[in-house]
Order: C-alpha cells, then sequence, then structure tokens
C-alpha cells in the first residue's frame, strides 16, 4: 500500500471572488482546515423490539473552511474586521490644538514622530512648554505631567512630524467572498506538492484579536464555502 499520510505546509494566496486582480499572499498560516456538516435523516427500526435504524440519508449540509494567519498585516486586518485600508503619508502637522488634561493622555490626530514644538498659543506664540517637565512624548500623543506648567483644560498648539502609517478602518464593509489557493507541500511525504482550490468561499469575522500577549497572535477566520456556478464540467466540484 502506497503511504498517503499528511503533514502539511506551505502558502496561502487570495483575492476577492470574481476579481481580475492578482492573488496576493496572506504570509505565515498556522492552520488551514476543513469541516464539513452533514444533514442525517435516520429512519428508526420498528419490526423488532431491540430498536436500531432501518435506513439513513445523509446530505451534506455546509461546509466550512478556517484559516489561522499570524501575518498581521493591513490587509489582512481589514479582511478580519470588515474594514479598508490606506496609506497616511509622513508629513509636518503644525499647529494642531489638543485639550490638554493634566496626568493625562493626550491623542494626537497622526501616529507621532518627532515634536517640534509644544506652545500655548499658535505659530510658536505664547508659553513654549518643555519636554519632561510639562510632558511626555509618546507614539500615539501626549502625557501631560501633572507637576508642570500646563493648565488643566487647557488649549495646546503642538507641531510635530507624523510617521508613514497604514491606516485600517474597521467595520466599513460587509462580508466579503474570496477565491483561495493553498500551494501546499506535504512534509510527511518527501515535501510532495499539494494544491487545493476554495472556488468561493464567504469569510466572516475574526473571533478574537490579541492586542496585548505573551504569545504571537493569529488572526482566526471561519467562512463557509459557497457553490461557484461558473466551474461546469464532468466530475468537477463547484466547491473546493
Amino acid at each position: 500500500m502506497k503511504e498517503t499520510i499528511n503533514i502539511g505546509v506551505g502558502k496561502v494566496d487570495l483575492r476577492e471572488y470574481g476579481s481580475a486582480e492578482a492573488m496576493r499572499g496572506v504570509g505565515n498560516v498556522t492552520a488551514l482546515n476543513f469541516n464539513v456538516t452533514e444533514d442525517i435523516k435516520e429512519l428508526k427500526d420498528f419490526t423488532n423490539t431491540g430498536g436500531g435504524t432501518y435506513n439513513e440519508v445523509r446530505r451534506v449540509e455546509s461546509v466550512e473552511s478556517s484559516i489561522s494567519m499570524s501575518d498581521h498585516s493591513p490587509k489582512n486586518m481589514a479582511i478580519a474586521v470588515y474594514g479598508s485600508t490606506s496609506e497616511e503619508a509622513a508629513g509636518t502637522e503644525t499647529d494642531e490644538v489638543i485639550v490638554a488634561y493634566s496626568d493625562g493622555f493626550n491623542k494626537l490626530s497622526k501616529v507621532l514622530d518627532t515634536i517640534t514644538t509644544v506652545n500655548s498659543a499658535a505659530s510658536g506664540g505664547g508659553t513654549e512648554y518643555t519636554l519632561d517637565t510639562d510632558y511626555e512624548v509618546r507614539d500615539g500623543g501626549l502625557f501631560i505631567l501633572s507637576g508642570g506648567n500646563i493648565s488643566d483644560g487647557s488649549d495646546v498648539f503642538v507641531t510635530y512630524e507624523s510617521k508613514l502609517s497604514d491606516i485600517v478602518e474597521a467595520l466599513v464593509n460587509s462580508s466579503k467572498e474570496y477565491e483561495i489557493v493553498f500551494d501546499g507541500l506535504n512534509d510527511a511525504r518527501s515535501g510532495k506538492s499539494v494544491v487545493v482550490e476554495i472556488h468561493r468561499q464567504k469569510m466572516g469575522a475574526t473571533t478574537g484579536l490579541d492586542l496585548i500577549g505573551d504569545d504571537f497572535g493569529n488572526l482566526e477566520l471561519t467562512g463557509k464555502v459557497l457553490k461557484d456556478t461558473t466551474i461546469t464540467g464532468t466530475g468537477l466540484s463547484q466547491y473546493f
């Protein structure tokens, strides 16, 4: 008997179903699985007192495919949270106004790179506040120190350089359908090729998005494999 055991590794590529764009690699995938759910109809055996099953009909109710992605790229994140992606260029933000709350974090509109000035008035006017005496710098904004010279609730004018940033806006799209290809290898058979095509999958949102933890985070996605009526021909599956 030919050995057919399997330990799978490989790459996963996808694109929106029906699009003409190139397939995109999603990076490191730690798991890719199918789960078939059956609708089972049983006819009980009433011809004997001992019971049993007289007949049974099994039909596939649904097929789900789940994927676990460890690469938290903007595009992967957008799939996971029904989002959209955009890129924000680095630049100079001049006299951005924040309401300074003492002993609290105050968010800036862009991701901070370097501070130029922090003043009590626009265009460098008024009092210029001092780093680590009046405020601390964090990536997302300023922390106002309670023992400094910035009055609680006052307007502060911040000029700074912002970083090049990838933006993911969550929950701005509905669930999308994807074409998925697993370009795999069987590690248990000296790297024999294994290629799996999912013709049409309706992707669900992630079941968890770990932002803090002591292990590598994964985007866990599950979706229904739907019938693709564009696949025609005798013996060809319209699913995968």
